[in-house]
């Protein structure tokens, strides 16, 4: 059983109230809100919302400046071999490159290249004004 499927048994006995349903069509429409703006500041850049948070993932990866496919695969709740994809194309427009693990040769680093760090770097500025309002909708909402 998979972590969805549990909590549906988990709450399937319990009644939403109205204000749940408000409660949810709010964070839905802040959170589509925010993904709508960053798929525009995206496009003005060239690069694709998954191409931008494939970067973004890669640099902000807690600890390091790397992170390995498997890694990706799960920040970006995608399948291993459509973040080989979505890598392949980031390497031609040289934003990234792989790198054999340090410590275990099975493992692909991967790294931002200099191109990939400017580019993530001006939409991660552009993306914080936004974050900031989404955080403050979901604070007003959950008020």
């Amino acid at each position: 059983m998979n972590a969805i499927s549990s909590r549906q048994h988990a709450h399937a006995a319990t009644k939403l109230e109205k204000h749940d349903y408000e409660h949810l069509s709010d964070f839905r429409y802040v959170l589509r809100h925010f993904l709508r703006v960053s798929e525009e500041l995206c496009q003005a850049e060239g690069i694709t919302a998954l191409q931008y948070q494939l970067l973004l993932h890669v640099w902000g990866f807690p600890g390091r400046d790397w992170a390995s496919i498997g890694e990706l695969a799960e920040r970006l709740q995608a399948k291993h071999h459509g973040v080989v994809a979505l890598i392949n194309r980031c390497e031609k427009m040289q934003w990234v490159t792989r790198k054999p693990g340090r410590l275990d040769r099975r493992v692909v680093e991967i790294h931002l290249l200099p191109a990939g760090a400017a580019l993530v770097e001006r939409l991660a500025a552009l993306h914080r004004d936004e974050l900031q309002r989404l955080v403050e909708a979901m604070s007003q909402a959950g008020a």
